[in-house]
């Protein structure tokens, strides 16, 4: 059970529970009507209440959100944890944890990892990972921990990469040219003017040159699978370790992209945080970081 409370301040003053929820709090309406239904679900000044009814200032409104049951296997594997509250768990993934269950992996994923974690804190939730990392993508997970958390979030988590690519890249620049899939039973994407249907747009900024490879910065407009990988290689200079996208190298075994950092509005405080985690070891084989 999640318990968030709101003391009603004097701008809110007459107007309907329903209302400040929804249109104040963010709540969604589905969630709204959910917690109404449950028992002792909304609560005014401790005494159950409808959503019809009206709070005054100085009221405190209470929300209790039932918690989830999980169906995703627990692990015992360790997780690098960045930060974590009632609402939000925010992880740095390793490049080699996939991040949910498929037939090739079974029990080995960060959602199996996540379930494990608040399992031995007597916790469960859903695991609803806001935005997903490619097998071979390492950095920072945003897991929302309740259905406000998952909602209020949803395509509103900022985030920045940083990638090795091969090749003396200099500059910056942007890369806006669709991306479609050729073989619908394929995870390989390409890009196309003429037939491409998902828009993409990938921001790039080079920070340093050393040898055969680049370390650059991105920042994307639009979220599409394997945007990233797919845009470098456009450009002719693919992310370091990626054989799918034309960057192999036998040293590495995954792709170098990092999300180093991401912000956020807590879907709670309502305050901005950032996070950030520090790139794998495998990447400082290419260029020094400073």
């Amino acid at each position: 059970m999640r318990t968030i409370e709101y003391t009603i301040e004097q701008k809110d003053s007459g107007i309907k529970i329903f209302t400040f929820l929804k249109y104040r709090k963010g709540h969604s309406t589905k969630l709204i009507r959910t917690v109404k239904n449950t028992d002792r679900g909304i609560l005014l000044n401790g005494e159950p209440a409808r959503t019809v009814d009206t709070v005054k200032s100085g009221d405190l409104l209470t929300v209790n959100i039932a918690g989830d049951i999980t169906e995703i296997e627990p692990s015992d594997e360790p997780l690098d944890i960045v930060y974590e509250d009632s609402d939000l768990l925010i992880i740095n993934k390793s490049p080699f944890t996939a991040m949910h269950p498929t037939h090739n992996h079974q029990g080995d994923t960060l959602a199996n990892a996540v379930a494990g974690h608040l399992k031995k804190e007597g916790r469960s939730a859903v695991f609803r990972a806001v935005g997903r990392l490619d097998k071979g993508t390492s950095g920072l997970v945003v897991c929302a921990l309740n259905s406000l958390a998952a909602a209020k979030l949803s395509g509103k988590v900022k985030k920045e990469y940083c990638a090795i690519v091969k090749g003396g890249l200099e500059g910056s620049g942007t890369v806006d040219v669709p991306i479609y899939r050729p073989d619908p039973m394929k995870t390989l994407r390409a890009c196309s003017y003429e037939l491409g249907t998902e828009t993409a747009v990938t921001h790039w900024t080079v920070i340093k040159s050393e040898g055969e490879f680049s370390l650059v910065k991105l920042n994307l407009e639009t979220g599409r699978t394997h945007q990233i990988r797919v845009h470098m290689n456009f450009l002719g200079h693919p992310v370091a370790g990626d054989g799918l996208y034309g960057g192999f190298h036998p040293e590495f075994g995954h792709q170098l992209l990092h999300c180093g950092s991401c912000g956020l509005v807590h879907p709670v405080t309502d305050e901005y945080v950032t996070f950030t985690a520090d790139v794998p070891a495998d990447f400082k084989k290419c260029i020094h970081f400073e």
